[in-house]
């Protein structure tokens, strides 16, 4: 997003964390609510112009919106959107995309609240790494042709009393309401924001062996100091990783032997 769009989700982002901070707020049942708005919004192209249309009102704006929704959703649900179309956003595609992350970030939330988020961030960098490894289930998932149901049953069978129930639903809402997103730019969005609820990056770690404890602590602390942040590490096995590791942290990939690494990252750290 750019521009105005970029500051209305951040406002946006702010409204929602003030809602959800408050325990009398579930969590999970707003982003039901939120996916629901989004999915309403992406199927009226004409109502969200009408709701983005920088030649209104903003209040004119909210009261439609407050209208529109009174007695579908929440209360809490109906004020975050009235909130947003009072904002000026560069263009109306660019509301819907900001509901669809507030959504997914009130989930995230919930599973923060359980204490359940770092299974959560854990469950789908799996789920990504099961796909890709799966032509088959791909296909199955990414088919056009099949409905909605088909897929929710499929996934279901994956997911159900295997993962918890947060990443059953986001992987579930990715799958049967991608809006132009592959299967795994959807899956990544999902893990940087897990991360981003804990001001932390990910790191992406394969190697050749299954990393020791003290080797992940190590690591890291190492990526943390370098970044200036808290590291998530998702890791993956891969033979053909030989001798060493691969670390992938936004854009940015890492080759070299762990102990190679570690001790460059105290030689950048000592200046």
């Amino acid at each position: 997003m750019n521009g105005a769009s970029r500051e209305a989700l951040a406002a946006a982002r702010e409204r929602l964390d003030a809602l959800t901070d408050n325990t009398s707020v579930d969590a999970a049942k707003l982003a039901d609510e939120l996916a629901a708005v989004t999915a309403l919004l992406d199927r009226e192209v004409s109502l969200r112009r009408v709701l983005t249309d920088p030649a209104q009102a903003g209040e004119a704006k909210a009261e439609l919106a407050q209208r529109l929704l009174a007695g579908q959703v929440s209360g809490e649900a109906a004020d975050l959107l009235a909130g947003m179309v009072r904002s000026r956003w560069s263009q109306s595609r660019d509301l819907v995309d900001a509901l669809e992350e507030l959504a997914d970030t009130a989930d995230l939330t919930a599973a923060q609240k359980a204490a359940t988020l770092d299974d959560v961030e854990d469950e789908l960098f799996r789920f990504g790494r099961i796909v890709a490894s799966n032509t088959g289930l791909r296909a199955a998932l990414t088919d056009r042709s099949a409905t909605t149901s088909a897929k929710g049953e499929l996934l279901r069978s994956l997911l159900g009393g295997r993962a918890k129930a947060t990443t059953e639903r986001l992987v579930t809402r990715l799958v049967t309401a991608p809006r132009g997103r592959s299967l795994e730019s959807g899956l990544e969005s999902l893990s940087k924001l897990a991360a981003e609820r804990r001001e932390r990056m990910v790191a992406v770690v394969t190697s050749a062996v299954p990393l020791s404890g003290p080797q992940k602590q190590r690591l890291g602390a190492a990526l943390a100091k370098l970044y200036g942040r808290q590291m998530h590490l998702n890791l993956d096995v891969d033979p053909e990783v030989l001798g060493g590791i691969r670390v992938q942290v936004g854009d940015e990939v890492i080759n070299g032997s762990l102990a190679d690494r570690i001790e460059d990252a105290g030689r950048r750290l000592a200046g």
